[in-house]
């Protein structure tokens, strides 16, 4: 199409120019003018022929860049995809089929455990202290005042059937039923004997806690102040749980009331 244009134009140019001869020309100059113009219009044949391809190839390079940049496009992209999934394929191969299940199921949140709440300190354990000293078949035994229930005179005791020897039975006061402890037998099994029951003079009960267990006692020494490093305390879980700790000074023991009621309660006695 730009082809036929340009020899359109090189030959209106040429037409147009031999309109303008006016004046007759010799043959010989005729011939002259005659090669000049063919010349002239070699000239701009082949000037139009260059321009066309030029114009060509520009034109075919603007239509083939879109597409070349579209086809590197194309080919980045399918490039970066294809390692993806490389990748994505090595992962699956490195984690074992079964682990693969599971992280797709979502794990059950475990219920938190309770909170264990702490032992209260007893009160006794702070700072000074007030405890009662008793004596049971020459042995001293004291218990903190805090945890002291009373203290009554022992009365008539109703004896049970199928308890531990431990067990004196049970005494009646103010409609209040106190379970009645033989003491010395509880204390010292291992040498409570037919002599030393004969012995024994009880005369007081002393009441633990709240609760209704009274151990029977002979005497009633005093009330002494006692200082936390008085006392040699039983840190250690294990034997002995009825033993606060041993007054130093006195040499004698001081009751864990509550781990003692829980004993009773159990039907233990010191050998447990």
């Amino acid at each position: 199409m730009s082809n036929l244009i340009a020899s359109q134009k090189v030959m209106q140019h040429y037409l147009s120019a031999l309109l303008t001869e006016d004046e007759p020309i010799a043959p010989a100059a005729e011939v002259a003018i005659a090669e000049q113009k063919k010349q002239q219009l070699n000239e701009l044949l082949a000037q139009a022929v260059v321009t066309e391809v030029v114009a060509e190839t520009v034109t075919k390079a603007k239509v083939a860049a879109p597409v070349v940049a579209e086809a590197d496009a194309m080919a980045a992209l399918k490039a970066k995809f294809a390692e993806a999934e490389a990748s994505q394929a090595l992962q699956q191969r490195a984690v074992p089929v079964s682990e693969r299940i599971i992280s797709t199921v979502s794990k059950p949140v475990p219920p938190t455990p309770p909170a264990v709440a702490a032992a209260p300190v007893k009160d006794y354990r702070r700072g000074r202290f007030q405890a009662l000293f008793f004596d049971v078949a020459g042995l001293k035994v004291a218990v903190p005042l805090k945890e002291l229930g009373g203290i009554h005179q022992i009365g008539s005791i109703n004896s049970l059937i199928g308890k531990p020897q431990w067990f004196k039975g049970v005494m009646l006061y103010r409609e209040q039923k106190i379970s009645i402890v033989d003491t010395a037998r509880w204390v010292m099994p291992e040498k409570y004997d037919q002599s030393l029951q004969q012995k024994l003079n009880y005369q007081y009960v002393i009441m633990l806690g709240n609760s209704n267990w009274g151990l029977c006692c002979e005497t009633l020494v005093n009330t002494y102040v006692l200082e936390q490093d008085d006392v040699k305390w039983r840190e250690a879980e294990g034997k002995r749980p009825w033993m606060a700790g041993l007054i130093k000074k006195h040499m004698c023991v001081l009751l864990d009331v509550d781990a003692m009621i829980d004993l009773l309660n159990r039907g233990l006695d010191i050998s447990a």
